[in-house]
């Protein structure tokens, strides 16, 4: 699904003025998210899942076109891991 397909959806199930009101909200949810996760708080919406961010160790890699061993720096990742109620449904 496309961002322009989740507006039309979001615009038909929550009976909005108009699609550019439902961009809108999706834009203002996602800036709220990526704020909250700059700020190293976790988001979660029960039954749907949570986002949050952790760390990534520092590793050695290999470069696949030399087969050289090269260090891959630590670095802060998103995870998002489901909740239930989204794995049941999903199965």
């Amino acid at each position: 699904m496309t961002k322009a397909e989740f507006v039309e959806k979001l615009f038909a199930k929550a009976n909005l003025a108009s699609k550019s009101q439902a961009e809108t909200v999706l834009e203002s949810t996602i800036e709220t998210i990526t704020e909250a996760l700059m700020d190293g708080d976790s988001v979660v919406f029960t039954g749907f899942g949570s986002f949050k961010v952790v760390e990534r160790a520092a590793r050695k890699g290999r470069n696949p076109r030399t087969g050289e061993e090269i260090e891959i720096a630590a670095t802060k990742v998103v995870k998002f891991t489901p909740g239930k109620t989204l794995k049941e449904v999903v199965k």
